[in-house]
């Protein structure tokens, strides 16, 4: 056992080589702007599948011939590399000369259009919103890299969880990147001179219809009809021009469609707010001191005590848990997924030890995304 004066210079020279290793990524991790750049002038994806394999063959001889293990050196590379590609796409997002691309459900004026003019406004380079008729269009825009990121709804506190979008997240092929919570209010549109005695059906998205249902307690001779968007059942109103139609949307809605609101905040509560998601291909960099929530989709092995044990994991490091919800399995009748929410990004100490011994109790675990907390309603 070496003496303590020796294990201190042992100490300090590990110390010292990690300062090394730090700089050294830092540098890399400069180089790779310079390298998202030369990708945009040439027209070239971010990823390169054979290139890629280039280096791995490369950083394994490497590390054979100075007598490191192989396959451990490899997995060290997928993560630098997967961090590269996540710096350049940051660059291109934040760089002045090329808007970023947005996909969302809906056609403008919904709520998801204009949570998204609010969280991207001012940026140098603009952003480009595109509107998808569905939630999956709208995800399936990013995995084909054809918008940068999406704006996607996944929780009412009127009307709950918006299934949808937990479900495109457990397919995979995205990660959340950051959240951003939008105060909901719901108008009840139709055409210019129509009074409320008129109105028959009250056309709107699900979650919209839901989240007014009180208002159709007690107006009870309107019928509500399901659409695939809010915005776009006010412009289904205004083309149809039959008196006895109306839409809930907001009041931008009214104004792009030239129509009329016949009443004002007629959603449930008052306190009526959405959280919204966005999701990319790659992780977000965050920075150490900035609150951060972590997203998890977990199936846990058929066990009696499985989902105490995980929970208890989470609470005894101090994680607090501010979101448990589950979901069938499709395919697999009376089996069901478990998303959570909890304080902290995966990687601080907490949170990965909590995720260390959780892991043991799963038989899937999977990490949906740590991103900035949301914080005041936009």
């Amino acid at each position: 056992m070496p003496a303590e004066p020796e294990l201190t210079d042992l100490r300090e020279r590990i110390l010292a080589l990690d300062r090394e290793l730090i700089d050294v990524l830092r540098r890399r991790m400069e180089v790779v702007v310079p390298i998202a750049e030369a990708k945009l002038d040439s027209a070239s994806p971010f990823r390169d599948a054979s290139r890629e394999g280039v280096v791995f063959e490369r950083v394994r001889s490497m590390a054979q011939e100075v007598g490191l293990d192989p396959h451990r050196i490899e997995g060290l590379y997928r993560l630098i590399l997967e961090w590269s590609v996540a710096r350049q796409q940051a660059h291109v997002r934040a760089r002045a000369t090329a808007p970023l691309s947005v996909a969302y459900q809906g056609v403008e004026g919904c709520y998801t259009h204009l949570a998204a003019q609010r969280r991207y406004a001012g940026r140098e380079s603009g952003a480009l919103l595109t509107g998808h008729r569905t939630f999956r269009d709208a995800v399936q825009a990013v995995r084909e890299r054809r918008a940068h990121v999406a704006l996607l709804p996944i929780e009412n506190t009127t009307a709950g969880s918006i299934t949808e979008t937990y479900d495109l997240l457990a397919e995979g092929g995205v990660t959340i990147t950051s959240e951003v919570v939008s105060h909901i209010q719901h108008c009840l549109l139709a055409l210019p001179g129509t009074s409320l005695d008129d109105i028959r059906e009250v056309h709107s998205h699900p979650q919209a219809l839901r989240q007014c249902d009180v208002y159709f307690q007690t107006h009870t001779w309107m019928q509500p009809v399901e659409a695939f968007d809010t915005a776009g059942a006010a412009r289904m109103v205004r083309d149809l021009g039959q008196g006895h139609l109306a839409a809930i949307a907001s009041e931008a809605a009214a104004e792009h469609y030239g129509l009329e609101i016949v009443a004002r905040d007629i959603q449930t509560q008052a306190g009526n707010f959405t959280r919204f998601v966005e999701v990319a291909t790659e992780a977000a960099t965050v920075g150490e001191d900035v609150p951060c929530r972590t997203s998890l989709l977990m199936e846990l092995a058929h066990e009696p005590g499985a989902l105490g044990r995980v929970l208890a994991a989470f609470s005894k490091r101090g994680v607090s848990l501010t979101k448990l919800e589950s979901r069938p399995i499709v395919g697999t009748p009376w089996k069901y997924r478990f998303y959570l929410d909890v304080d902290g990004h995966s990687a601080s100490a907490a949170v990965h030890e909590a995720l260390a011994e959780a892991e043991a109790e799963c038989t899937t675990l999977r990490n949906l995304g740590s991103y900035p907390c949301g914080g005041r309603p936009v």
